[in-house]
């Protein structure tokens, strides 16, 4: 029996071609898995054309609501943005695709996964560890790494060849990367960073110049660190991130163009569409600064930095990111309230927040007249926290250094 494989496909030009290349190089049976994670009608031609393009079958495997439960929201609890302004989109969704790639493997008896990540990009790094972790015995196949085909023209030839459709087309070679939580676009006239992207390129983001002339405003409700209502509705995973699209697309939010350092050692440049994602990252962020003592939210921002480094470099799967979890769980405890933003071309801010747990007390900080803080306090304070400098600048005095 020939040997069967496992392809992580998603129907693009580099995973449709994939199918054919590993028949006819290995002789194997090729059993495509796709993973539903939002993509929309992009899944709908993909059972039919998998089959077209030599599949002995595939899986379309759901997996929406754990893609929000088990890695959008623990990542936007923790904080983690890569480089001030990457909001991880593709980088967390490919240790769950592999998650469920294995899985499959084991349940057809498959020796070896294929995914179709370039040689060039962080993707081939974050499937293999994810698998590596997940289940060892298994052989990686990396097309990208073994083929002769060096560019996307001549994917593009090798598919016409075989005469399987694929998206790309030699004038529109952009790469796309879409789920519930961002569009991501590389390729073609991004490759250079002084071309701006251009408005008609966007798909969830409504370009920043068209959105309304007028700014609006949403309430997100956050229980321990999940957002559990929008506008006061309550609402499941699944319903909330659709309506946080919705209104920020409708704006003009959450879009990023950054060239951002990959982890095999190059500069890229990505644009990136997290309309929903940016209003949750922002009202997160406002909440815990009303709710996190002073030391606690200081560590966060730096443990925030490491994690978006693991998730980015594909150590999904590894035991510190487990342990940085446990530590965000205990800061999250009391990260419950509403946050109000106000959106405005392409613009977002807090203009509002809430919280029963609230350690912003206006008696302490008011102005006006207060019964509670004694100003003279302030004096102790000061001369015992600036002893080190004076005794500093008293020994360089005596020692004739100033």
């Amino acid at each position: 029996m020939a040997k069967k494989v496992v392809l992580a496909y998603s129907g693009g030009l580099d995973t449709s071609i994939i199918i054919p290349w590993l028949k006819e190089n290995y002789g194997c049976e090729v059993i495509a898995m796709a993973a539903d994670l939002g993509q929309g009608e992009e899944l709908t031609p993909l059972r039919a054309k998998a089959l077209q393009s030599g599949a002995a079958k595939i899986y379309i495997e759901d997996l929406r609501e754990e893609f929000i439960t088990d890695y959008i929201f623990p990542t936007v609890r923790a904080g983690a943005v890569y480089e001030g302004e990457y909001l991880l989109g593709t980088s967390f969704a490919r240790p769950l695709i592999a998650k469920r790639l294995t899985a499959i493997a084991r349940a057809e008896g498959a020796t070896a996964v294929a995914h179709g990540a370039t040689g060039k990009g962080n993707d081939q790094v974050r499937f293999e560890l994810s698998v590596k972790a997940l289940d060892p015995d298994l052989e990686i196949i990396a097309p990208w790494r073994l083929w002769e085909i060096k560019s996307r023209e001549d994917a593009i030839d090798y598919a016409a060849a075989r005469g399987i459709p694929v998206p790309a087309t030699k004038e529109n070679p952009y790469s796309l990367d879409r789920n519930l939580w961002h569009l991501s676009h590389e390729g073609g006239d991004l490759e250079d960073p002084w071309n701006a992207p251009r408005d008609d390129m966007y798909s969830l983001t409504t370009p920043p110049r068209q959105a309304p002339d007028e700014p609006a405003h949403v309430e997100i409700e956050f229980a321990q660190g999940d957002p559990v209502a929008v506008n006061g509705e309550k609402a499941g995973p699944l319903a909330l991130m659709t309506k946080l699209n919705e209104i920020g697309g409708a704006h003009g939010v959450g879009i990023v163009d950054i060239v951002e350092n990959r982890l095999v050692g190059m500069k890229s440049r990505g644009v990136y569409e997290t309309p929903g994602g940016a209003l949750l990252v922002a009202a997160h962020r406002a909440l815990e600064r009303l709710t996190l003592d002073r030391a606690t939210s200081h560590y966060k921002e730096h443990l925030a930095l490491r994690y978006a480094e693991l998730v980015y470099d594909g150590m999904w799967f590894s035991p510190l990111r487990e342990a940085l979890d446990a530590f965000v769980a205990v800061t999250q405890r009391q990260v419950s309230g509403v946050v109000r933003l106000q959106l405005y071309k392409g613009h977002c801010r807090p203009a509002g927040a809430r919280s029963p747990y609230s350690l912003y007390n206006q008696e302490f900080v008011t102005f006006g007249a207060d019964e509670v803080y004694n100003q003279k306090d302030a004096e102790g304070f000061i001369n015992l926290f600036g002893l080190p400098l004076k005794v500093r600048a008293l020994m360089e005095k005596q020692a004739g250094l100033r």
